[in-house]
C-alpha cells in the first residue's frame, strides 16, 4: 500500500493515522517533494476511475494563477490537466491511497479509507 501524503493536510494526516492504528504497512510518498510523473498520474487516474479535473484542487492559488476555472473538461483537454498536476503537485487532491491489488481512492474520510482494508 502507498499513500500520497501531505503532512500539512489534516485529511492526509488522519488517513495516515488510521492506517497506523489498523497496523497496515504502507509506503509514504510526500508527493509535494516527490511529484508524480504524467505516466504515474495517468495510471492512478485509471485506478481511481476519475478524470484529472476530479482530483484537482481548484481553490488553490496556483489553480487560479493557471486559470483552471476556464479550462474545458473534455478528452481533448485531459493531457493538459494531467500536465498541470505533474507540474503543480499542490493541486492534487489528497490523500491518495493505492493498494497492491490495483485499487486506489482519494481517502478524504474514514469510510473511503476502510473500503480498501
Amino acid at each position: 500500500m502507498e499513500i500520497w501524503h501531505n503532512p500539512k493536510c489534516s485529511k492526509s494526516r488522519a488517513a495516515k493515522a488510521a492506517l497506523d492504528e489498523a497496523g497496515i504497512a504502507y509506503v509514504e510518498r510526500r508527493y509535494l517533494d516527490d511529484a508524480p510523473t504524467v505516466a504515474e498520474l495517468t495510471e492512478i487516474l485509471g485506478r481511481l476511475g476519475l478524470e484529472p479535473w476530479d482530483i484537482t484542487r481548484t481553490g488553490e492559488a496556483e489553480a487560479k494563477e493557471l486559470g483552471l476555472a476556464g479550462w474545458t473538461r473534455t478528452d481533448a483537454d485531459r493531457a493538459r490537466w494531467i500536465d498541470a498536476l505533474a507540474n503543480h503537485p499542490k493541486l492534487i487532491q489528497r490523500p491518495i491511497v493505492i493498494t497492491g491489488d490495483g485499487n486506489a481512492v482519494v481517502a478524504r474520510n474514514e469510510e473511503t479509507l476502510r473500503s480498501l482494508t
